[in-house]
């Protein structure tokens, strides 16, 4: 064989090794949206738009990615020196775009989609509402950032979640809750992750799963359900006694109502990798204000 043909032949298989090697790093995932991502390899510089994404990014212990994030991720305490690029509504498309990410993390209803998109940056959609959504979002998440904690993540936190279930007495299983989301009043139905919560700690939600995950409701709907224990975050309690025949309402009439700090709170409206947490927040306001089962004295 002539040299050349040699060096050719040794050329090409070269090629074709480092065109295989290359083919293996790239990185394609499906987001919610069902849009496709393709990258050449697993992004090193992340932005999030969305507090429960920066968590989870974070839970898979890629904190070091993060180079950017919207104004409401608070957790873990390292993430709040990282530049902030406004709200997942109001990004600052300027700041995100000089950040260079490899790819922007955002919510379904961000409207920064298209506008990132359209200036060459990869957008990554996810909306977890529900639990099943979370460990998707973790599962997606872990195939983004080729990490293998995904499914050791999601176990830890399922196990946290039934171990809080086994804390509530069984004098509060039954009990009747409304858990407030924000005034409006806004409220977390059975069809949400909150509910979902809820109901694996054995208590009856208020609000049905056919009103959607955090309908706005009617305060009279409320006043008609006369729920035994009222939920509620620090910063929308005000005025809530003062509604038009709350006062009768039996959670609040007895004083059976649990008021979250703003960091219980962040904990608590967040579908990410604090669910466990979460649920360990409520349990312990199930075992602190929980009426008791009636039959049983007061």
């Amino acid at each position: 064989m002539k040299p050349w043909k040699a060096f050719w032949q040794l050329a090409c298989a070269v090629l074709t090794v480092m065109a295989s090697a290359a083919a293996a790093r790239a990185v394609q995932v499906t987001d919610d949206q069902g849009s496709v991502l393709k990258l050449a390899r697993a992004p090193q510089r992340i932005v999030s738009l969305l507090p429960s994404l920066t968590e989870t990014v974070c839970a898979l212990g890629q904190c070091q990615r993060l180079v950017g994030v919207d104004r409401y991720s608070n957790f873990p305490q390292s993430v709040t020196r990282l530049p902030q690029v406004g709200g997942g509504m109001d990004p600052n498309i300027e700041a995100i775009v000089a950040l260079h990410p490899d790819v922007v993390l955002a919510a379904l209803s961000s409207r920064s989609a298209t506008r990132l998109v359209s200036l060459g940056i990869p957008v990554f959609a996810l909306e977890p509402k529900t639990h099943a959504d979370v460990q998707r979002a973790i599962a997606k998440l872990s195939q983004l950032l080729e990490v293998t904690d995904g499914p050791g993540l999601w176990q830890q936190m399922d196990a946290g979640m039934l171990a809080a279930a086994q804390s509530v007495p069984v004098q509060a299983r039954g009990t009747r809750i409304y858990f407030e989301v924000n005034r409006g009043p806004f409220g977390a139905g059975e069809a949400s992750f909150i509910g979902e919560t809820l109901t694996r700690l054995g208590v009856k939600n208020i609000l049905p799963a056919r009103l959607g995950p955090f309908p706005q409701i009617n305060p009279e709907l409320v006043v008609r359900e006369n729920p035994d224990l009222i939920m509620v975050g620090q910063a929308n309690l005000e005025g809530m006694e003062q509604r038009p025949g709350w006062g009768n309402i039996r959670a609040i009439r007895e004083h059976h109502v649990c008021v979250f700090s703003a960091e219980q709170s962040d904990v608590l409206v967040r579908p990410g990798p604090r669910l466990a947490d979460g649920a360990r927040i409520l349990a312990q306001c199930l075992r602190d204000k929980a009426p008791p089962a009636k039959g049983l004295p007061q």
